[in-house]
């Protein structure tokens, strides 16, 4: 392989230039998408203003908040656009190093795991974002009203959106070790109820403190795990498991 005949100096310079590549996308995305600043958070915005009805603003608490959050949206907005670009650096990069039947079962997963996460972020802004939202809201009286700022708003929003993307990758990451010969199909399978409480405990770490949003990452994490269970009947390593009897 190629790979073996470069140095370290070499694998270093290539990495280097790599990486060039990839932050010289990024601002390309950023310098376009700051350009929308406005239009992409109102998009982020709007399931929140949905909650809140006809007539709902937010506020800014500092003066450079307003500022600061729309670079970080116009960064965010930029890297989504580049990272296709990104993906694809990281890959040639990598790729000299592997043997054809390890790139055969790599260039799957590295696509799917894509759609993945863009169907995790999905549905937390289509389907977790209402239902949370609207609980929160209702615990604004005559003499407490909601006035969240765009700051806040951001970082909530964008680590929902990030923790759901991620979790939605669970499929992929344990029909993976299925194919490496690492977990089998028994054995997931035999172990739902320690997935189970896992899925519970990380829903509550990831999501803000009611019952409702844990829930609503919880149920589609047992969903995936049933997937990843189908997963790993298709593609694990048909070598005998010696521990599993059954395998």
């Amino acid at each position: 392989m190629q790979a073996e005949s470069l140095s370290l100096m070499d694998h270093l310079t290539e990495l280097r230039k790599r990486l060039v590549r990839c932050m010289i996308a990024i601002l390309i995305g950023f310098l376009f998408c700051y350009g929308f600043k406005e239009q992409l958070f109102f998009i982020l915005v709007s399931p929140l203003q949905e909650a809140m009805g006809t007539g709902s603003a937010m506020i800014f608490t500092g003066l450079p908040e307003a500022f600061f959050t729309y670079l970080k949206v116009a960064f965010l907005g930029g890297f989504l656009l580049a990272f296709p670009y990104v993906l694809t650096e990281f890959w040639l990069f990598v790729s000299p190093g592997l043997y054809k039947k390890e790139k055969k079962f790599l260039i799957p997963i590295i696509f799917l795991s894509g759609i993945f996460f863009v169907g995790g972020a999905l549905f937390a802004y289509f389907i977790v974002f209402p239902w949370g939202f609207r609980f929160f809201l209702g615990f604004a009286t005559e003499n407490i009203q909601a006035l969240p700022s765009m700051k806040e708003y951001l970082s909530f929003s964008s680590k929902m959106l990030l923790a759901f993307g991620f979790v939605f990758e669970m499929p992929l990451i344990l029909t993976g070790m299925a194919k490496l010969g690492l977990v089998t199909p028994n054995f997931l399978a035999k172990n739902r109820k320690y997935a189970l409480l896992i899925f519970f405990t990380l829903a509550a770490i990831l999501t803000p403190p009611d019952v409702i949003t844990q829930v609503m990452m919880a149920i589609p994490l047992v969903l995936l795990y049933e997937i990843s269970i189908l997963g790993a009947r298709a593609f694990h390593n048909t070598n005998k498991d010696p521990s599993d009897p059954q395998g």
